[in-house]
């Protein structure tokens, strides 16, 4: 679930919040020339008589599994200026010497530098 915290929603592209459950599809590129999409959606019906209201980005588990993520792992997720998206494996040695340079996913996220 991403947080619904205005700087980290600003990071994603927008959506028609007058939908129901609007989604957009993210093109995210790494290091070795994978594109990855996945899925930024707002499960919005609460909105529509509903129970759910929650930001979430889906599909990234073939991605994880192919860079054999695992437990205490940190990824990030970029943004660059031609607003080309990047995603980052970040093992658990590296992420522990580069913690608090990167957004970094888990129980909770960190927001680091977004513009």
């Amino acid at each position: 679930m991403i947080p619904k915290n205005p700087d980290i929603l600003s990071f994603f592209p927008s959506l028609k919040e007058q939908e129901l459950n609007p989604r957009k599809m993210i093109t995210f590129h790494d290091h070795t020339g994978n594109r990855w999409m996945f899925s930024f959606i707002h499960y919005n019906n609460r909105l529509f008589g509903g129970t759910r209201n929650e930001y979430r980005l889906t599909g990234m588990t073939r991605c994880l599994r192919y860079f054999n993520a695992t437990a205490g792992d940190s990824i990030k997720l970029l943004r660059d200026q031609n607003g080309i998206y990047w995603f980052e494996h970040c093992p658990v040695k590296k992420a522990n010497q580069d913690a608090e340079s990167h957004l970094r996913l888990g129980n909770t996220w960190k927001v680091v530098n977004i513009k």
